[in-house]
């Protein structure tokens, strides 16, 4: 087992999430599994040793302060829930300036009563998509330990952002890796424009994993995807934006599109601490949503049984699964390109969150994402097809009555709907041939609520005339 943490970094430490290791390592190590037993790490504090304020509405000052960076930022104003990194080490764009919004329309579509549905817009960020709020944690680490070159494998939303932060900040290279034909243009565009190195390779996202770690490992490039603890970290204050936006009330539900299981496992921890800290009373109960062609979690969890089980999950199970997937030559495959993954890194995180969150999981079919998607364009927080699966997924637990309609529900919107234009674009092209290219290969059979744009001849009487008719 390794050392103890060193007396410089004794507040804030690594640590093996599984209880019957606990093995520890110093804040300022780089690492994304334990040595002792190879299980994912998180960051701990020792929190009784640390100025953390007894009520949340303390970080209300921080308001006034917003000329200051930290301030500002939507992450670091909460700097004393996650106090690994010194403030003068912080490296901050000012994200995590999203809104939450309520909004009567897309929850009448999903079946709730009037002011219980609210979505939390992080498409709002700076990259456009929630991945900054991590971005800048462990790019904060990584500034902190020196790193020069910082790499992630992507379906576009962590490219992206780490291409911004290292732009932006001039601080080290971005390196991304790629699957072939497995990133949307809006997305891949951001990257090039922020000048990151761009390595394309055949395969899918999950194969970019594996030779993204190999590569940073053999190279000593600092890893950015969410399997590194301190990505996660900052993941934890898009909750604590919620609590702040809902008064410091804890809301019923929170429901979360799951790819790589990022943002459950983190928000599991976020009230995990809060309630610990007796800072909330409560916590809410979590729904991960899968997208149906890339439904490990769903699998796993709701068909199969497992479960975190107070730290022993039944690793058969998820071995097994594993097996299946190679023998099968099965590959992800939804329109949802952000939650496009069949292998998510943090898998036993999430199983944790659920059981402290009592969880659900359900998956939901490209149709259902893009017709949720356009509900949520139509009440005017345009997002990605991947951020929808959490709306579709509240509407299906709506109707199995899971979801009581009083309840008050937070979605979690994830990407900017100019993340992926080509999918919005053939949901609501009057272009037959243009849908089946893009929306029929993936069972997409029809655009119920499509916004089709009207065909009329260079004439100013029939213009007038289309007009009059479609108002």
């Amino acid at each position: 087992m390794a050392a103890a943490p060193t007396t410089s970094t004794r507040l804030a430490y690594q640590q093996c999430i599984m209880p019957g290791c606990g093995a520890s390592y110093g804040v300022e190590e780089v690492r994304t599994s334990c040595d002792a037993c190879g299980a994912l790490l998180d960051v701990q504090y020792d929190w009784d040793a640390l100025p953390v304020p007894d009520k949340l509405s303390w970080f209300e000052q921080k308001w006034s302060r917003r000329n200051e960076p930290l301030a500002r930022s939507g992450v670091w104003r909460f700097h004393e829930l996650l106090p690994f990194a010194p403030a003068d080490k912080v490296v901050t764009i000012g994200e995590g300036q999203t809104p939450l919004i309520m909004t009567d329309g897309v929850g009448e579509y999903i079946g709730m009563n009037r002011g219980n549905l609210l979505l939390e817009y992080e498409g709002m960020n700076p990259s456009g998509s929630f991945k900054d709020n991590g971005m800048t944690a462990a790019f904060t680490h990584a500034h902190t330990v020196g790193a020069t070159r910082a790499a992630c494998a992507s379906t576009g939303n962590t490219s992206a952002s780490l291409a911004l932060y290292c732009c932006s900040s001039k601080l080290m290279q971005a390196v991304i890796f790629i699957g072939s034909g497995k990133i949307s243009y809006g997305k891949l565009s951001q990257a090039l424009d922020y000048g990151a190195l761009t390595v394309q390779i055949a395969g899918d996202f999950d194969d970019a994993m594996q030779r993204v770690q190999q590569v940073s490992k053999q190279l000593g490039i600092y890893l950015v995807n969410s399997v590194n603890p301190f990505r996660l970290e900052g993941q934890k204050t898009i909750m604590l934006r919620v609590l702040e936006s809902l008064n410091w009330q804890v809301p019923d539900w929170i429901v979360v599109p799951g790819g790589n299981l990022g943002n459950s496992s983190s928000f599991g921890k976020a009230f995990y601490e809060l309630k610990q800290l007796g800072l909330i009373d409560r916590m809410p109960r979590l729904a991960v949503i899968n997208a149906a062609g890339a439904n490990t979690l769903h699998e796993l969890y709701e068909k199969r049984g497992l479960r975190w089980n107070n730290g022993q999950p039944d690793q058969k199970i998820i071995d097994g699964y594993a097996v299946e997937l190679d023998t099968g030559g099965r590959r992800a495959d939804t329109i949802a390109s952000a939650i496009e993954i069949n292998r998510p890194v943090n898998l036993e995180k999430c199983l944790r969150a659920l059981e402290w969150m009592d969880g659900v999981v359900r998956e939901v079919t490209d149709q259902e994402i893009l017709d949720a998607k356009a509900q949520v364009g139509a009440s005017g927080m345009g997002c990605e097809p991947a951020s929808a699966a959490s709306v579709a997924g509240a509407k299906k637990l709506r109707e199995e009555g899971v979801i009581d309609p009083d309840s008050r529900v937070v979605c979690i919107l994830t990407g900017h709907q100019l993340k992926d234009p080509t999918a919005t674009v053939a949901y609501h092209t009057a272009d037959q041939e243009e849908f089946n290219r893009v929306l029929g290969s993936r069972g997409v059979t029809r655009a119920a609520f499509a916004n089709r744009a009207v065909q009329v001849e260079n004439n100013l009487d029939e213009i007038v005339r289309a007009i009059q008719l479609n108002s």
